[in-house]
């Protein structure tokens, strides 16, 4: 059984919500103002928050979904990673000091610093909400990942749960709790994937050949009966897919049920047949696992871990193991080794039922190791034009998106100065960059270490973590829940800082009070909360790093043309400012929203009905934005609204 609840993991995973939760009612007393409440009274040590800012940064996408791919598809995962650490070179030498210069509580006060327009609080405003829930959807789909396995709750109950933590963390106490919060989560982290790096590389590479078994026969064509008498196996009636030529149905020798094999026809007449996994579900919703009800109970179906070395480098023949290996041997022996990697197709049966199978792919190290295997990355080494565009465009994106986040703008406002931000930044940009580096290390080893769940490559860290020891599993997954917290109460603060500060106060002129307006932001914080719980059911089947790619995209189209522009050409107007802010947010939108992913993953219906050529906006978007300020603001540059 992959998920079995473990006191061990529920009483370490309530220690940490509680702590969290205690400290944030502690830290409540100093967050009773404006300046408490959205930055901390700007008094937060350079390197807590530098610390911080690794922790905002360091996501349910980072740990799970970066993880994740890597552990599913090899190389490509990291790709996410060198987006992510490159767009914080920007942020270190261009976004940081004067972002601290300029603003006060929110992006919108550093936009709007030279100009006092209404239309820049409202356009920002705006953009912060709309970038800050595409941000939440992942985090939130993350979050119901990690308590199924934790606690035994279904999906939906991991969502609500964290949603009402993140409330209340962000109610009581704002940026103060939050960034301490950040701070716990962000050392933590590193600390303990650090650790499991390290256990990794002392287990080393296992063979193991024997808990899915293929057989190599002397049969050059599919015949089931010739295939069934070869293997000494019976076939199982009724079949469900008689007339498929690929897939052979064996009944189980220890009960009922049946095993599912794949044969594949390889050059010169033979034959590999090997033992697949599959799902079924029935019209009637219910789900069956080798033909038996889904459950962990006797008479029920469960699917096994998957993830193992096939065949080692020729220096170890003889040896079903490595021992330890170094950090660089690691790489050496597995681009010199086979992994079994996993694909699936899925069958549509004449009953109306559908069956996903799950088969093996044994595959090179090396072409583990290299990039373009991912179906996303695949247009790196393709001759089609939309995919080495679509390749772009979303590194273009999470370089550009990476200043451009709204959670991440407002940190800088937590320090006492602009050498303080700059500070914090490099501490932020070690830290990031050092945990990015393990993600390498935790998502190969997943995906060698038998422990993957086939379904779902999001767990790949937390199931490694469950296969070296379960303690280290309690605490690296509460880890990861708190990282969830952390990122999302961010996110929940810049978003109830936009709604009260920018829209209510600067735009609609409702005049509050020091104690009014942090109760309407605490009001705004519970219902974004809400609506990130709804979005992450409904997207609860997407990988979290690909989710974040959208948001990222966003953020960098909507936000960072409008800041580059105002910080280093003089004549950009708040008209300027503003047309490029919503060109940018709308034109980003619109493409994800018309895009062949969207149309597959979210609205189900064919994507090559999809009119936009590729599906990351950002290499279209972001020029459009930033042309967009530089023809407004030619056009306005004799207005009263211009930058000094």
């Amino acid at each position: 059984m992959i998920y079995e609840p473990s006191m061990t993991a529920v009483v370490v995973f309530f220690a940490f919500v509680g702590f969290t939760i205690g400290l944030s009612f502690y830290l409540g007393g100093k967050a009773k103002s404006s300046a408490g409440y959205f930055a901390a009274h700007g008094q937060i040590p350079w390197f807590i928050n530098g610390i911080a800012f690794a922790g905002d940064y360091l996501s349910a996408a980072s740990f799970l979904g970066i993880c994740g791919m890597i552990a599913a598809y090899g190389y490509d995962g990291f790709l996410y990673s060198i987006g992510y650490l490159a767009g914080w070179i920007v942020a270190l030498f261009v976004i940081a000091e004067p972002m601290k210069r300029l603003g006060k509580f929110t992006f919108a006060d550093a936009l709007d610093a030279k100009f006092d327009s209404k239309g820049i609080k409202a356009a920002a405003g705006i953009s912060t909400l709309i970038v800050s829930v595409f941000y939440l959807i992942p985090q939130m789909v993350g979050a119901g990942v990690l308590i199924q396995p934790l606690l035994g709750f279904p999906h939906w109950v991991g969502v609500l749960l964290v949603g009402a933590v993140v409330i209340t963390i962000v109610v009581t106490a704002g940026m103060v709790s939050t960034t301490w919060v950040q701070f716990l989560k962000g050392s933590l982290l590193v600390v303990f994937s650090a650790i499991l790096v390290v256990m990794v590389l002392q287990q080393g590479f296992k063979v193991d050949n024997a808990t899915f078994p293929s057989h190599s026969l002397s049969v050059s064509e599919f015949d089931r009966q010739a295939i069934a008498e070869a293997m000494n196996r019976e076939l199982y009636e009724p079949s469900t897919w008689a007339d498929n030529d690929q897939y052979l149905q064996f009944t189980r020798e220890e009960g009922e049920g049946y095993d599912v094999f794949r044969a594949d026809i390889q050059e010169g007449g033979s034959m590999i047949v090997s033992e697949a996994q599959s799902i079924t579900t029935m019209a009637n919703g219910e789900t069956l696992i080798g033909g038996l009800p889904k459950g962990d109970q006797p008479g029920q179906g469960h699917l096994r871990p998957v993830g193992r070395i096939k065949k080692l480098p020729n220096e170890y023949i003889g040896q079903a193991e490595t021992g330890p290996l170094g950090p660089l041997k690691f790489f050496d022996v597995l681009n010199r080794s086979t992994v079994v990697l996993w694909g699936n197709e899925t069958l549509k049966n004449e009953d109306g039922s559908t069956t996903k199978v799950f088969y093996q792919k044994p595959t090179s190290g090396s072409q583990v190791l290299r990039p373009g295997e991912h179906p996303r990355f695949a247009g790196i080494r393709s001759d089609s034009w939309k995919g080495k565009f679509n390749f772009l465009s979303l590194m273009l994106a999470l370089f550009c998106g990476t200043a451009s986040l709204p959670h991440i703008l407002i940190r800088y406002y937590t320090v006492k100065d602009a050498a303080a931000a700059r500070k914090s930044t490099i501490v932020g940009i070690t830290s990031i960059g050092f945990f990015y580096v393990l993600t390498l290390y935790l998502g190969l080893g997943a995906m060698t270490s038998g422990t993957l769940d086939v379904t779902n490559s999001n767990m790949a860290a937390p199931l490694l973590a469950r296969g070296m020891s379960g303690l280290l599993f309690a605490i690296i997954s509460a880890i990861a829940f708190t990282t969830v917290l952390g990122t999302v109460s961010g996110l929940i603060l810049a978003s109830s800082g936009a709604v009260a500060h920018d829209l209510l106060n600067g735009v609609m002129g409702m005049e509050f009070s020091e104690n009014s307006q942090v109760r309407i932001a605490k009001l705004a914080a519970v219902v974004v909360g809400a609506i990130a719980i709804v979005l992450g059911i409904l997207f609860r089947n997407l990988n979290v790093s690909y989710l974040v790619g959208w948001a990222f995209s966003i953020a960098a189209s909507a936000n960072l043309p409008a800041l580059i522009m105002l910080l280093f050409w003089k004549r950009t107007t708040a008209q300027g400012i503003v047309a490029s802010v919503i060109v940018g947010m709308f034109s980003s939108l619109g493409w994800i929203l018309l895009s062949a992913d969207t149309f597959e993953k979210v609205y189900g219906i064919d994507p090559l009905s999809s009119p936009v050529p590729f599906s990351q906006p950002g290499i279209v978007t972001i020029p459009l934005a930033l042309l967009t300020l530089i023809i407004v603001s030619l056009i306005t540059k004799n207005g009263k609204a211009t930058a000094t």
